[in-house]
């Protein structure tokens, strides 16, 4: 299948990882599995042609779901909402709360795609509160949303737990994971943030799970904070790297710095 560029902006997206770092994803494997999606890069970038994808968002699933389900519904929704974009149009949308799946998918891409540097934040009442950001596309190009369906075709995409998505895997399966960074390394804007969202007890949880995937015979990849306390849990799995990337979390570019992460592979690239 051929390569389709991720639909979302993701804050800790990896198509930095696909494109420079291709050679170390495994060449054959079974089903894949992913199981905090985000804006899927690395989904999108491998083309499986198996897939269970999750994430513990449900407006994100419902969104991908809706796009695989009923692209053109999509698609007419943002060229409505394209119709529309202001500052005050904006805050309007950012204020409701649709019930209908459809609606709220249209919702959830149109902040994605308008918002302050496509930041997914919401407050302790689980709102989104991004600010407006500069950009005013909202429409993608024509064809673009069936492209995105036609990927996630063969895929079974679901709200889970991390936990429950990796106890799928089988031997051969290939399971890539990418958590929130809940440690200060490279100043990490977002801990704060993500470890309301993904607590320590979360990341000494989440490496029991990978570990007995790994014993039936999984392959793992996974992309974690380059910190002491990250490898210290892995002490003894796998082969760890440090990947050096470009941070693009910062508004302002001048102010983007490299930053490391710590790749963990159990199988040779």
């Amino acid at each position: 299948m051929m390569m389709t560029e991720p639909f979302l902006k993701w804050p800790g997206g990896k198509r930095w990882l696909t494109s420079g770092h291709a050679a170390l994803f495994p060449s054959k494997y079974g089903k894949y599995i992913e199981p905090f999606l985000g804006g899927g890069a690395v989904f999108f970038g491998l083309s499986p042609e198996q897939a269970f994808l999750s994430d513990a968002n449900a407006e994100l699933i419902n969104t991908y779901n809706r796009i695989k389900d009923s692209p053109l519904k999509i698609e007419k929704g943002l060229a409505r909402f394209q119709a529309r974009h202001s500052k005050e149009f904006y805050y309007k949308v950012r204020d409701e709360n649709p019930t209908d799946p459809i609606a709220r998918a249209v919702r959830f891409l149109y902040l994605n795609r308008t918002c302050f540097n496509g930041i997914y934040r919401v407050n302790l009442a689980g709102e989104f509160n991004v600010p407006k950001g500069t950009k005013d596309a909202v429409s993608f190009e024509d064809g673009y949303i069936e492209t995105v369906s036609t990927a996630l075709k063969n895929a079974r995409i679901r709200t889970s737990d991390f936990e429950k998505a990796i106890g799928k895997a089988i031997k051969n399966d290939f399971v890539f994971i990418d958590p929130p960074y809940t440690v200060t390394h490279n100043d990490n804007g977002f801990v704060k943030y993500n470890s309301r969202l993904f607590s320590w007890e979360d990341q000494a949880r989440l490496a029991k799970a990978i570990k007995a995937a790994g014993i039936r015979g999984a392959l793992i990849m996974m992309s974690n904070a380059d910190h002491s306390s990250v490898r210290a849990l892995y002490d003894g799995f796998g082969v760890h790297r440090s990947i050096t990337r470009a941070s693009v979390l910062a508004g302002n570019p001048a102010y983007r710095q490299n930053a490391s992460e710590l790749l963990l592979m159990n199988y040779s690239a």
